[in-house]
This record gives C-alpha cells, sequence and structure tokens, in this order.
C-alpha cells in the first residue's frame, strides 16, 4: 500500500491556473496511452482539499454544471477542509480537519492492500509529505506554461526525490514518476527555525 499524489501541472509547476480553472489542461484532450485508469484500479481511498472538492462539485455535480453527473469515485474520499462544503448524495465523502498523521491511519485500514491517492491540492499534498506519509509523486506535464496560479508543491523537498520513469504521451504530455526517499524511514521533513 502507497500513497501517492497523482496530479496534472504546466510546464512552470501550477496545477490550476490563476482563476482556479483548468481550462488550460482541458484544452489536450485525454493524453495518448494515459495510465489513469490503470492507476484508479488500485485506490482504495482518496483524499483531496476542499477547493479541489468545490472545483468538482460545480464543474461536474451541481445543477448548474453544464452536465451534471453523479460523484466520479468509487472508493472512500476525505475531504480536508476548515469550511462547510455542499454534500454529494449517495458518496461516500467523509468532510475532516487537523493533521493528516491520524487520518492517513484510518485511511490505510480502510483502503487495505490498495493505494491511497492525494487529488489535490499541493499544499494537501504537501502536509502529507511534512508527516513522512507520502511515498509517491506522479505528474503528468503538459506542454504549456500558466505564469501563475496554485502551486504544483509549495514545498522545499530533501532530500531529493528519485525518478522511477519517464513517459511520453503524445505530443502534449509527459509522466513523470518519482518515489518520496525515506518515506518510512520517519525522516524528520519538519521546516527548521
Amino acid at each position: 500500500m502507497k500513497t501517492i499524489y497523482y496530479t496534472a501541472s504546466s510546464l512552470d509547476g501550477f496545477i490550476a491556473d490563476s482563476n482556479n480553472s483548468l481550462d488550460w489542461l482541458f484544452q489536450f484532450g485525454d493524453p495518448e496511452e494515459n495510465t489513469f485508469n490503470y492507476f484508479l484500479s488500485g485506490i482504495g481511498a482518496i483524499a483531496m482539499g476542499s477547493t479541489t472538492y468545490q472545483w468538482i462539485y460545480d464543474h461536474h455535480i451541481a445543477d448548474a454544471a453544464d452536465q451534471p453527473q453523479s460523484w466520479p469515485y468509487q472508493v472512500p474520499a476525505w475531504v480536508f477542509t476548515t469550511r462547510k462544503l455542499p454534500v454529494v448524495a449517495d458518496a461516500d465523502i467523509r468532510f475532516v480537519s487537523g493533521e493528516v498523521e491520524s487520518i492517513h491511519k484510518i485511511m490505510k485500514a480502510i483502503a487495505g492492500e490498495k493505494n491511497i491517492w492525494i487529488v489535490g491540492g499541493g499544499d494537501l499534498a504537501g502536509q502529507f509529505y511534512d508527516g513522512n506519509l507520502l511515498d509517491e509523486i506522479i505528474i503528468t506535464i503538459a506542454s504549456v506554461a500558466l505564469g501563475s496560479g496554485a502551486p504544483l508543491f509549495p514545498r522545499a523537498v530533501h532530500p531529493p526525490l528519485q525518478l522511477q520513469s519517464v513517459k511520453r504521451m503524445g505530443s502534449s504530455f509527459v509522466e513523470l514518476h518519482y518515489q518520496v526517499p525515506s518515506s518510512q524511514g520517519n525522516l524528520d521533513r519538519t521546516p527548521k527555525p
């Protein structure tokens, strides 16, 4: 079982633009030979921040969405938030706040031998990293620069990530797969004063 931050990013390291939009990504359509469906089949629990959840809700679930759909995930989801969010009927969504460490233990128990997916955002993935809970980072980089927006991973990373693989996906994407060193070795990553 691994905890994996799997996301898409612009060349300059943003996962959403300054208007919190993903239109920059959707302009490309689905990457050729993407790994998402295979990745998703190995997931037993997901975590996301409130901004990611609100975006999914607004663009896919809400009555005002262009084409309202049901909740897209079949596994339990934990939404880390400090604010009240709309509820999706008939979906296993748990709204939580506080330190990620105690919630991660519950997620692991429910995921069993399957992986935990950190959907986003970058700061939430960073909190899992800070708690020595993040095992891998898989980034699909699109051939566009945004100039500003929501950062991919707003953390200093030490020791450096270990590149596991690089995969070209058509003419617009590349997937980078990194292992986070010492994620199980209790390496203290807390910022020093």
